[in-house]
């Protein structure tokens, strides 16, 4: 299993980093080691005093796919999550002004939450979605996936043209505006469609 995330995928977010639009997807990758299930608590780590929440939806790929034509994408999966891409942002800026990669920012253990999966035909609208979270109870984020500058489709045939993809990788999709730093003591609450998702705490 092989998480692809992409990043820069919602102009608001570009915005409050003050990055570059990008004109293809922003792709990176994160271990295995860096999932965290079943609202196990998010302990922070020792090298960073900046971690910043990144919600995203998390499409999990249902079959063998290469060079996948972007009318047939949205075949490759049928369960979608709610995920956080944890993103240790000083050591981040750190490298970036290196220029050197920054996956140590991104794919450290326990970066990448994720919470049940659930069939994206329980969703009317689908692709159309609403997510949100919620930090000690107040919203930090707000998603509406009409706002992605690469759908998902788009988003899996660009990934399929570089990658095989395999059942059971992950592809965390972008996270909108509004991320910003946790700290021990927080609760974190994502809810897809009003539906929670998942709920834990940051020690």
């Amino acid at each position: 299993m092989r998480i692809f995330c992409i990043g820069r995928n919602y102009a608001e977010h570009i915005a409050e980093l003050q990055n570059e639009r990008p004109t293809d997807p922003v792709i990176f990758t994160k271990p295995d080691s860096a999932i965290l299930r079943e609202n196990n608590p998010f302990y922070l780590p020792d090298f960073t005093e900046d971690v910043h929440h990144e919600l995203e939806i998390v499409l999990k790929i249902n079959k063998l796919g290469k060079n996948i034509p972007v009318q047939f994408a949205d075949n490759y999966y049928e369960e979608i999550a709610l995920g956080i891409d944890f993103t240790a942002r000083d050591v981040q800026a750190r490298q970036k002004a290196k220029g050197l990669p920054w996956e140590i920012a991104k794919g450290f253990d326990g970066s990448a939450p994720i919470s049940k999966f659930v069939s994206k035909s329980q969703f009317p609208d689908f692709p159309k979605l609403n997510f949100d979270l919620t930090i000690n109870g107040e919203v930090r984020q707000q998603g509406d996936t009409t706002m992605m500058l690469w759908s998902f489709g788009e988003i899996i045939a660009y990934l399929s043209k570089f990658f095989t993809l395999k059942i059971g990788d992950l592809i965390y999709t972008g996270t909108p505006a509004g991320v910003g730093q946790v700290n021990i003591g927080d609760r974190l609450v994502g809810r897809l469609e009003g539906q929670e998702m998942f709920n834990f705490e940051i020690k």
